[in-house]
């Protein structure tokens, strides 16, 4: 086994500024028609002036640009995101092996929660009854009780919900479950530990505020996080 370089180790602590634990919970069951979903859960700590700091529909949107480029990074650039105004596709390399494609991201953001939702449209791992019909959502919510100390403690989870793999209509679960599944869990745990910097990359466009944010994930989808 590869030995860690303890000054790697001295590097990230020093860096971090939250603390993240992730948080083992149960999975949803498939559902009659065989869709499939995948839930993980992550507790961050961090300072209450920080807090402070980033609770806004700006850091909302910059935490959604955070997932998908630590998705590029974590598969050393052989996973691409390519942004359109209606969609984000998932590709390896380049066009046309179109992994996934997510419609565009719908926010919902309150005092004590935010939201965002990508619904699952195609791809080359959807299966084809699948189309449409499943989402990808990210969820940030703070305790109403959040009490007076110094520190606060985020619950931050990672959804897919009703998702139909094209590996398992054509090969059986069992693969599924061991293959791609097992990789999205790996990934998703990777990016909430990875939080602990509270490192958020700049959005793109930066559209999003405490003033023009939605307030439903219905209200305005399609903004922000380009």
């Amino acid at each position: 086994m590869r030995t860690r370089d303890p000054r790697r180790l001295v590097e990230r602590e020093r860096r971090a500024r939250a603390r993240v634990t992730v948080v083992r919970v149960d999975q949803p069951e498939p559902d009659a028609e065989g869709g499939i979903g995948s839930r993980q859960v992550a507790e961050v700590t961090l300072p209450r002036s920080e807090l402070e700091r980033i609770w806004s529909a700006e850091y909302l949107e910059r935490l959604a640009r955070t997932y998908w480029r630590f998705l590029t990074r974590v598969s050393l650039g052989l996973l691409r995101v390519l942004y359109t105004p209606t969609s984000r596709e998932v590709v390896l390399l380049r066009r046309p092996f179109v992994l996934l494609r997510f419609g565009a991201p719908q926010y919902d953001f309150g005092s004590d929660s935010g939201t965002v939702t990508w619904p699952i449209d195609r791809g080359l791992l959807v299966a084809r009854r699948g189309r449409g019909r499943g989402h990808l959502r990210l969820t940030v919510g703070r305790a109403t009780e959040a009490g007076t100390g110094d520190e606060v403690t985020l619950t931050v989870t990672s959804e897919v919900i009703n998702f139909y793999p094209a590996i398992a209509s054509r090969a059986g679960r069992w693969i599924y479950n061991q293959t791609q599944l097992r990789i999205h869990v790996i990934v998703t745990h990777a990016f909430l530990r990875s939080l602990a910097n509270l490192d958020l990359e700049e959005s793109r466009v930066g559209s999003l505020s405490r003033d023009v944010l939605p307030r439903s994930p219905e209200a305005s989808p399609g903004r922000g996080e380009r």
